[in-house]
């Protein structure tokens, strides 16, 4: 099984490797980068090129890593022995599986994405660490051991909101989607755009790269944004002469909120906008 990209998403030669090298060694593809350069799309492609099932676990700030394994709803098998119903006696029925669960017992190979996992608590990676290191683990309440059939190829992204244990990253094989320079977001538009060639593109190109320059912005725009910003410049018809006649280090682009999501970043183009027109007087 090898990855080498696919015709929807650009993987440069640096992150296939990655892919490969996690494939080989068996072990989890932890995956991290600014927020926007595709590293959930990641494992979405690697499924599609693998030919593999997507198994996608979302983890969210009060996420524990047992609900990755199974939870047991005591609750609703109380309610249902006081119903008299006759599923209460198989305490298998009371269990819901987790994300691990479906990975270890799928008969094909699966994909296995452990999205944002900053986001949990400081304890949630190494809580993991076992079950990810020996692809099983024990189900308390039926007695049962549930083993991988087929070892999953496990991507995890991070955004680096938290630092996470040592002891969990040495279990990874680890790899930085480093920002797209100007000839790969070019390849990276060709795809989302084919056939389009203009100059308008390289003015918007010229712009995106310039405003993520400017000191003191909080939040950069991120590739997902530029090809939002991109469709919403074609579909209103914006022209290169439209886009050149700024100055993007000190003026807000047109349509700019698919670019900057904060009122911080708006002040300070509109503070350089202002100055700037005072220079000219």
């Amino acid at each position: 099984m090898r990855f080498e990209g696919t015709n929807d998403y650009v993987a440069t030669d640096d992150l296939q490797i990655a892919v490969n090298a996690a494939i080989v060694l068996e072990r989890p593809l932890l995956v991290k980068g600014e927020p926007g350069t595709g590293k959930t799309v990641l494992a979405h492609e690697v499924s599609k090129a693998l030919d593999a099932p997507l198994l996608e676990w979302h983890v969210k700030s009060t996420t524990k890593a047992q609900q990755g394994l199974y939870e047991y709803d005591a609750v609703s098998r109380l309610r249902d022995s006081q119903l008299g119903d006759e599923r209460v006696h198989d305490i298998a029925n009371y269990i819901k599986r987790g994300k691990l669960w479906e990975a270890f017992t799928s008969p094909r190979r699966p994909i296995l994405l452990i999205d944002e996992i900053d986001k949990a608590d400081i304890e949630f990676p190494n809580d993991l660490l076992q079950e990810l290191d020996r692809m099983e683990f024990f189900v308390y309440e039926t007695g049962e051991t549930i083993q991988a059939k087929v070892r999953p190829i496990v991507i995890i992204t991070s955004n680096n909101e938290k630092e996470l244990p040592d002891a969990f990253l040495r279990r990874c094989f680890f790899h930085y989607i480093k920002f797209p320079d100007a000839a790969t977001m070019q390849s990276i538009i060709d795809v989302h755009f084919p056939g389009l060639k203009s100059r308008m593109v390289s003015e918007a190109l010229n712009i995106f790269y310039d405003m993520r320059e400017v000191p003191g912005l909080k939040k950069k725009p991120s590739t997902s944004e530029l090809l939002d910003w991109i469709k919403l410049l074609l579909n209103e018809d914006v022209t290169a002469e439209t886009l050149r006649e700024r100055d993007p280090r000190k003026l807000i682009p047109p349509l700019h909120g698919a670019l900057l999501k904060n009122e911080q970043d708006v002040a300070l183009f509109e503070r350089l906008a202002f100055m700037t027109r005072r220079g000219e007087r």
